[in-house]
């Protein structure tokens, strides 16, 4: 999937979205009320799976790992753990964050390659 078809999946999910306004309860706490629209695109997109790339490298005694579309990085003992940090890192970005961060946030053109360079 192109990164302009992955923004454009992100943007009709409702991922990052208000899910209504924040009203007070009246027993002295706060309550989200209305849109819920936005709530139920959430849930929808939360059981969708969207491809991100994680790149994830050895430092000292841990793995740090980065997913660069988004520009999230996160870090674990294993590359397992790395890999679901950041798994965990994406997806609590894209349910807390505006539409606008995300878009700010998106790199449209990732590319991960091979280099081979001549020594000596």
């Amino acid at each position: 999937m192109r990164c302009d078809q992955l923004a454009e999946n992100i943007r009709r999910s409702g991922i990052g979205e208000p899910a209504g306004e924040i009203r007070d309860d009246g027993r002295g706490g706060q309550e989200r009320v209305g849109s819920g629209n936005a709530s139920l695109r959430a849930e929808s997109a939360m059981a969708r799976m969207l491809p991100f790339t994680a790149i994830i490298e050895r430092e000292g005694d841990c793995y740090l790992a980065l997913c660069p579309e988004l520009d999230v990085a996160s870090q674990g003992a294993t590359v397992e753990e790395a890999r679901q940090n950041l798994t965990e890192a994406v997806s609590l970005l894209l349910e807390s964050a505006d539409a606008a961060e995300i878009e700010s946030r998106l790199h449209r053109e990732v590319f991960v390659t091979r280099l081979e360079v001549g020594v000596g």
